[in-house]
């Protein structure tokens, strides 16, 4: 009876206590846990009492321990706290590269503050970045810990990044040295020609432009006094005219579409042939000497030769010519219109660069830079107004000229004869051609001028130069009468099925 009485009396009481404290029961389990330890000292006593049936008494004197509990102290165990925090002061965080210590957390505060700050407003906000160094914590009982590794699965892990990789949208700039883009691998350039054609009679003029692709990825070439083309989808070969004994080629000149072909001869005369039916369509005279230079402009064909003058044709009208453009002091030996077809780029043996447009019988632009003959030149498809051109053997320079604001804007020496130049359609790159002395073919990233690739393989200098019409593929020509096809752009985009231009198969043929 007593027991049931003491376990009935000690349910009462507890009852009363939760009444009494009940925020501090309910959210602290281990306060609970500190009375149990506080009231196990007095456990003894408190079995002596119910042996003597004298149970409230003691249970009134622990009720008042607990309303002091402030004020009462065990002599058996040190208080800890009312509210479940737990201590840490036994645990060895240093082991695991851990620190819990409050600093730490203002210190990744503050330098995340730092970083955000500098990430959203330049790093002259922040006040300069500095990635936060956790303290590692050491006591006297402790010895020196190592420096910590990375691997992740040993003691004293180091798993801390460096705070710039956690920035969400910095630039690779605003950290100097740094790249956090992986290294893109330049891309490979084929060192060989995928095929090779014997072109006999192929001139070694610098100042004559003989070879030409059109739209319909045909090439024409002039060899001698005659003309052929030939077909890059099925490899055939056809000769297009003869001009006899008393004349020869010196210039050939696609439409930009269809299948209409200029040929300038060294009688001075331009005579228009319709490819696709192999007949002369017409013939224009106003040059006194030979023609070496074409260039298409719609309907529109401007012609320049050695008598120093430019002949703008429309081929629609009966006149041979409907204007003259007079400003170079030698032989025209380059013609290129942009592709907006408002600005025509002419370049002579006398040095100059001239730059017209539609309607002007004088050049509205003058580049007088360059020291020898400019006969390469090249219209960027990617940016307007961006030209490129190329001095010959006393000048070895490429040079880039800004049409719209009238600026030179940069030079590049490559050590050897500029012959050609063509600019890709696909990406910002070009290719040039060279003489003396190297003979080689470089294909430029612009532009920072860095070279892709340096081909080499023909053993005179490389004069003639044109482009497939789906730029992957460009076709060279030399004084060695060869012409080599090399693949040395990526394809569009746009393009989803391969190029027809390279099917053939491999090896040496000859286009005549």
């Amino acid at each position: 009876m007593h027991n049931k009485s003491i376990k009935q009396t000690k349910l009462q009481h507890n009852k009363f206590l939760l009444l009494i404290f009940p925020a501090k029961i309910i959210n602290s389990f281990f306060f609970l846990s500190s009375f149990i330890v506080r009231s196990s000292s007095d456990s003894k006593t408190l079995m002596e009492d119910s042996a003597l049936g004298t149970t409230t008494p003691s249970y009134s004197r622990h009720v008042d321990r607990l309303i002091n509990s402030n004020h009462y102290n065990s002599p058996s165990r040190a208080i800890y706290s009312d509210r479940f925090i737990p201590s840490r002061s036994g645990s060895n965080f240093a082991l695991f590269g851990i620190n819990s210590s409050p600093e730490s957390r203002e210190d990744g505060s503050t330098a995340y503050s730092a970083l955000l700050r500098t990430a959203l407003f330049g790093p002259d906000a922040a006040g300069g970045v500095v990635p936060p160094v956790t303290p590692e914590k050491r006591n006297s009982n402790s010895p020196v810990l190592s420096l910590p590794s990375r691997n992740i699965f040993r003691y004293k892990t180091e798993t801390r990044r460096s705070m710039h990789s956690l920035e969400p949208f910095m630039s690779d700039e605003a950290v100097p040295g740094v790249n956090h883009s992986p290294v893109k691998a330049p891309r490979k350039v084929p060192r060989s020609p995928y095929k090779v054609l014997d072109a006999p009679a192929l001139q070694d003029d610098f100042y004559l432009n003989l070879v030409d692709w059109s739209s319909h990825n045909v090439l024409a070439v002039g060899l001698g006094n005659c003309v052929y083309l030939w077909n890059a989808c099925s490899s055939k070969v056809t000769k297009l005219c003869d001009l006899g004994i008393d004349d020869c080629v010196c210039s050939v000149g696609w439409a930009q579409r269809g299948t209409h072909l200029a040929v300038g001869t060294s009688n001075g005369k331009v005579q228009i042939w319709d490819a696709s039916r192999c007949k002369k369509i017409r013939t224009m005279e106003g040059h006194r000497l030979r023609v070496g230079a074409l260039a298409w402009s719609s309907s529109l064909l401007s012609s320049g030769g050695r008598d120093k003058n430019i002949y703008q044709r429309d081929i629609r009208a009966q006149e041979d010519f409907v204007s003259k453009l007079s400003g170079h002091k030698s032989e025209v030996c380059g013609l290129k219109w942009s592709y907006d077809n408002r600005e025509l780029a002419s370049g002579g043996n006398d040095n100059r660069l001239f730059v017209w447009n539609q309607h002007s019988t004088q050049p509205v632009l003058k580049y007088c830079e360059h020291t020898a003959a400019v006969k390469a030149i090249a219209w960027s498809p990617h940016l307007h107004g961006l030209l490129a051109s190329g001095g010959g053997t006393a000048d070895r320079c490429i040079r880039f000229w800004n049409t719209t604001t009238n600026s030179h804007l940069s030079c590049m020496d490559t050590g050897s004869q500029v012959c050609n130049l063509v600019w890709s359609k696909n990406v910002n790159e070009l290719v040039s051609t060279h003489g003396y002395s190297q003979n080689q073919i470089i294909v430029w990233r612009y532009p920072t001028m860095s070279k892709l690739a340096t081909l080499t393989g023909h053993t005179y200098r490389v004069l003639y130069l044109a482009i497939s019409p789906d730029g992957q593929t460009i076709v060279t020509g030399a004084g060695d009468e060869t012409l080599r096809f090399w693949n040395v752009f990526p394809s569009p985009k746009s393009q989803n099925s391969d190029s027809q231009i390279g099917a053939s198969s491999l090896g040496r043929t000859t286009i005549r």
